[in-house]
């Protein structure tokens, strides 16, 4: 890697770049060949405290700043972004394992959340409500909520980093970031260096490199921050939510999904085909909106299975720098081990395996199973890894009953001839989002993205973010005289 990557391998804490004071190191390394990329020693709670501190001191002149000012910061980083296209590209391959085409996916949703974070800066308006009191006037003040904790994930860090650190920071907030400990530079320190170029003022975005064996709850705990965005598993999310609801903090989660891509009998066959393989093997199936489960009316199973089963054969597993590559390492040994034990829980369970890819180290070939007993846990829960799992039905009142019969809530996807009738089936699917004669992975800057039951709480993108990072301030002026009882 170009040192310009390796040279943010540092805690950056009110405007300054300088190393962790705690007693070890995270080793940060390329999950295909194993190659070490960095040695950054980590951050301590005390580091934790600093940089929340700073936060708080700098978004108090934030705040206040002209917000004409402050999109000016967006506007350069994102023509920043455009002239580092290259050096962020060969960073997300060579930290997380990403493919040139999820690399380009990555940074193209990313400006998409700079361009609207840009435009977020002008749209804290207030409002001026009636009063059935005579003489008095109702004023309603949209205000920053001061310094916001931004904690996440491996699996799109540039991406998942920028969007809520970008909106919160639009919004006249401060930020402290803790990016994933496999991915601190992609998803932590790159960013900072964006910002600071762009020309943020110091101590307005913090970034420590850290991992909870060394400062516990600190991240979330501190009182200084006012709202925890999180993105990753929701058995983390689910103690977050705990630890923050005790301290009456706000929470914004997304977390996991069991995302179900469902082809109804009328269904366009190869269009289905073409959106379930991306849906599901997209940055090697690490993807909260993946389709875990594919579901296949029985009427079209067979040419279904058939062209499925053709077209992922085709996927080429490999090198994440090589432009042909569809299918990357996963994060980590960790990773892939969960992913292997899967297909073979399938295959004890007694599935049908139609493809059964290899593990190589951090490198899994992708699987495609059928005939998973209804009763396994594999239909329940998050595979996060390129595994998919067919499922016939048969009639949509028993497609329906699937596609809900899980803990999470997140995305999903219908294939049908009559939009209408897609339209109708999403509307009984409990998920936060659904898609008709589409793929399960979309963002988009303007639409609320986020999901029920256990895939998470609130929601971010448009409107939605304003909630997430502002709160509302009544004042009342009375014009007149209020004719008190006593």
């Amino acid at each position: 890697m170009s040192s310009w990557f390796t040279d943010l391998a540092l805690q950056y804490i009110d405007g300054e770049w300088r190393p962790g004071t705690g007693s070890w190191d995270i080793i940060d390394f390329n999950p295909y060949d194993g190659e070490k990329l960095a040695s950054i020693t980590i951050a301590t709670v005390d580091e934790v405290d600093q940089a929340y501190r700073a936060a708080a001191r700098a978004q108090r002149e934030w705040a206040v700043t002209n917000p004409y000012t402050r999109r000016d910061v967006f506007d350069r980083a994102l023509r920043l972004v455009d002239e580092r296209r290259q050096e962020i590209t060969e960073a997300i391959i060579a930290e997380l394992g990403g493919t040139r085409l999820k690399a380009g996916f990555e940074i193209h949703l990313a400006k998409e959340f700079l361009r609207e974070a840009a435009q977020l800066t002008l749209r804290s308006e207030g409002r001026i409500l009636p009063s059935p009191v005579e003489g008095k006037e109702n004023r309603l003040y949209r205000e920053p909520v001061g310094v916001v904790g931004v904690i996440s994930p491996f699996n799109s860090p540039f991406l998942l980093s920028i969007k809520p650190v970008a909106s919160a920071l639009a919004l006249g907030n401060a930020v402290v970031l803790k990016p994933h400990q496999d991915t601190p530079l992609v998803g932590g320190t790159v960013i900072a260096k964006l910002f600071e170029d762009a020309g943020l003022p110091p101590g307005l975005l913090n970034v420590v490199l850290t991992d909870i064996a060394e400062i516990g709850d600190a991240f979330i705990e501190h009182p200084v921050p006012k709202v925890i965005s999180f993105t990753g598993s929701d058995k983390v999310g689910r103690h977050i939510a705990t630890v923050c609801a005790a301290q009456l903090k706000r929470t914004v989660l997304e977390l996991g999904g069991n995302s179900a891509l469902v082809v109804l009998d009328d269904a366009d066959i190869d269009y289905a085909v073409d959106a379930a393989v991306f849906s599901r093997y997209v940055d090697q199936g690490q993807v909260c909106m993946a389709a875990n489960r594919v579901l296949v009316d029985r009427s079209v199973a067979d040419e279904f299975t058939e062209k499925f089963v053709a077209k992922v054969k085709t996927l080429k597993a490999g090198d994440p720098s090589d432009p042909q590559t569809v299918i990357g390492p996963v994060i980590n040994s960790l990773q892939a081990n969960a992913v292997s034990a899967a297909v073979d829980q399938a295959v004890a369970e007694g599935a049908t395996v139609l493809v059964r890819g290899a593990t190589n180290d951090n490198l899994v070939e992708p699987s495609v199973l059928t005939d998973v007993p209804a009763d396994s846990s594999l239909l329940h829960k998050e595979i996060f890894g390129p595994v998919a799992l067919l499922v016939p039905f048969d009639g949509e009142e028993e497609a329906i009953r699937i596609v809900n019969d899980t803990p999470y809530g997140l995305s999903g996807a219908v294939h049908t001839a009559d939009v209408e009738r897609g339209v109708a089936f999403a509307k009984r699917i409990d998920t936060g989002m659904f898609h008709v004669n589409d793929g399960t992975i979309h963002d988009e800057p303007l639409v609320p993205f986020g999901g029920e039951k256990h895939s998470g709480i609130g929601r971010l993108n448009g409107e939605t973010t304003l909630d997430a990072f502002t709160t509302l301030k009544w004042i009342s002026v009375q014009h007149g005289r209020t004719a008190f009882p006593f």
